[in-house]
């Protein structure tokens, strides 16, 4: 999935936010509005390519589709919500725990930490510059980048292959704007990127290193996995 839909953070947390003030408007809960939110992006992913392409603003169609589910809910009150996963994201995650064992086998010697450090802190700086030239020289030729929405915001569903499909990607997803951040941390024991919007995580990344470059790059949008990730680190550490 070479040209795959990517948007800013700040778009992906505006719209989710949009549609939870909906919901809770009309619903009085925000439990409940969390459930009818999930449900419209699933019905969102059901769509074939091609009707989502019909819906030329998708923000309307979104909000469409979560007052129907409150006005159906508010005539038909049904205990709980669906929150089953839907055969595109499972796809996804298979995929992925392919493509991460595949890249592990063929790694010629493990990358130090000191190296994996320098490397993804020159990402971030790539990325914090916009500078499309340098993040792509970063990045393996084939390199692939995995996200995880979790159904619940709306981000590409399948893989991004190449370097130059894989940081424009990037340079969308952490375009620059006033009320975001982004900062190297501790990620699953290696540097990644964290990204946040207001006070709010909006993006957690981190990378498989091959070669002295990045050859994956795995991408939490999911809020639900956002939520240990929700302070922003000390005014010292930003931008680090």
């Amino acid at each position: 999935m070479e040209h795959a839909e990517v948007l800013p953070v700040t778009e992906l947390l505006d719209e989710r936010r949009h549609l939870l003030e909906v919901a809770c408007g009309m619903l009085g809960g925000s439990g409940a509005a969390e459930s009818v939110v999930g449900d419209t992006y699933r019905r969102w992913y059901g769509l074939s390519e091609a009707e989502r392409a019909e819906a030329s603003t998708p923000r309307n169609w979104l909000t469409k589709t979560v007052g129907e589910i409150c006005l159906s809910l508010l005539a038909h009150p049904r205990p709980g919500g669906s929150s089953v996963v839907g055969r595109p994201e499972a796809e996804c995650v298979e995929l992925a725990d392919r493509a991460r064992h595949s890249v592990r086998m063929r790694r010629s010697r493990s990358t130090s930490p000191a190296e994996h450090d320098l490397l993804a802190r020159t990402v971030r700086e790539a990325c914090a510059n916009e500078d499309a030239e340098l993040l792509e020289s970063l990045l393996c030729p084939d390199a692939t980048a995995f996200f995880d929405g979790g159904g619940k915001v709306r981000a590409p569903t399948g893989p991004v292959h190449g370097s130059r499909h894989v940081a424009r990607g990037l340079l969308v997803l952490l375009a620059r704007h006033p009320r975001t951040t982004l900062t190297a941390q501790s990620v699953n024991g290696r540097t990644g990127l964290v990204a946040h919007y207001d006070r709010e995580a909006a993006a957690v990344i981190s990378f498989d290193v091959a070669a002295q470059h990045v050859a994956q790059v795995w991408i939490v949008l999911n809020p639900d996995k956002l939520r240990s990730w929700k302070h922003l680190p000390a005014p010292g550490d930003r931008g680090s």
